[in-house]
């Protein structure tokens, strides 16, 4: 079994910084790409950034400059540093991370829970 725990979100003002950590814990064989969406309310579910393997990033175009993600050595914990935080980036923000579970098997999209994020102006 495979699980995605997010943290670190909260409430802050315009012009603040929060970091959200990923943790994968359970049974895993391999890990691909790792990243972070984000739905708002009424909205669809957004890629904000996402990572390779091999480190290779990629942004959405609103959040380049401003947001950063990476990954520790180990490639089971994903991070999203958000700094210039505005209103708009209030959302629930969803981790993501392509599992194998087993030597023989296909990647598979995981979820973690979601953590909220408030940006007040």
């Amino acid at each position: 079994q495979v699980q995605l725990v997010e943290s670190g979100g909260g409430l802050v003002q315009a012009g603040g910084s929060l970091r959200l950590s990923c943790v994968v814990s359970g049974s895993i064989f391999s890990i691909n790409a790792m990243g972070w969406y984000r739905q708002a309310p009424g909205k669809q579910r957004d890629l904000v950034a996402s990572i390779t393997s091999g480190g290779a990033t990629n942004y959405a175009d609103s959040v380049k400059g401003r947001f950063t993600i990476s990954r520790d050595n180990a490639k089971t914990t994903v991070y999203l540093q958000m700094n210039s935080l505005k209103p708009e980036d209030t959302a629930v923000y969803y981790c993501n991370a392509e599992i194998k579970t087993w030597i023989l098997g296909d990647f598979d999209d995981y979820w973690g829970q979601g953590t909220q994020v408030t940006v007040s102006s």
